[in-house]
């Protein structure tokens, strides 16, 4: 399936494009946006880093119909890109995000899940969602609490940051459901 655009009540999530890289990489290229993202991420991120990885990894995993990457912008500002999500199958994580610092706290990244999570279950017609959280990150781990996620497994893993204590969360298209019906 392609990827889709989707909408929520404040923005726009863009199947991703090679031309965003330009826009991303600054965005991107920040400490904060990618201490708690996998060790496979560069630091000091590299100039060139988003494009390279855009045509490299993710557009070619999203011609295969393996991934599925969007930009999210606001409604009233659909041209700035203000972070991006994925979704990925046949890994034992399926799910990615991050957004700017200057974004964070406004509830837009937990909009921009909702949707994504929706495509998941109800497009995909995938029947369990997992994603990592480092537990210092504690914003994304509240975001996967708030939309019903369990946390089901505790390790360790390697981030950009070093080797920090880790949840695995889950989900199923069932507690999905019926989390949507008493919504």
């Amino acid at each position: 399936m392609a990827t889709p655009e989707l909408e929520t009540a404040r923005l726009v999530l863009r199947p991703l494009r090679l031309s965003d890289a330009d826009q991303v990489q600054p965005l991107f290229a920040h400490w904060e946006v990618v201490k708690y993202l996998n060790v496979r991420v560069p630091w000091p991120f590299p100039e060139g880093g988003v494009f390279a990885y855009y045509g490299e990894l993710a557009l070619p995993a999203v011609e295969r119909g393996e991934e599925w990457h969007w930009t999210i912008r606001l409604k009233d500002e659909p041209e700035r890109i203000i972070g991006a999500i994925s979704l990925h199958l046949n890994r034992e994580i399926n799910r990615g995000f991050w957004i700017a610092p200057e974004w964070r706290g406004q509830g837009l990244m937990t909009e921009a899940v909702a949707e994504v999570t929706r495509f998941w279950f109800e497009d995909l017609r995938q029947p369990v969602l997992r994603t990592k959280k480092a537990v210092a990150n504690a914003a994304s781990r509240a975001i996967s609490a708030r939309e019903g996620m369990r946390c089901v497994q505790e390790t360790e893993d390697d981030y950009v940051s070093g080797r920090l204590p880790t949840e695995l969360w889950e989900m199923d298209a069932a507690m999905w459901r019926e989390r949507r019906r008493h919504a």
